[in-house]
């Protein structure tokens, strides 16, 4: 069985929501800790990225 990694994108801006895609899962919004750059959804594990953060994650 073959898993595909979850996605990754590059965001810019620190509130962003999350549906899995094409209804995946409920929306949720996500909050990007300003010290840490990045934040992962807690259903589809897709990887958001601040925009400058990209070589520190």
């Amino acid at each position: 069985m073959t898993v595909n990694a979850p996605e990754t994108r590059i965001v810019t801006t620190n509130r962003i929501a999350c549906d899995g895609g094409a209804g995946g899962h409920p929306r949720v919004w996500l909050q990007i800790p300003a010290d840490k750059g990045f934040v992962e959804c807690g259903y589809c594990d897709c990887k958001y990225i601040l925009k400058g953060f990209e070589d520190k994650v």
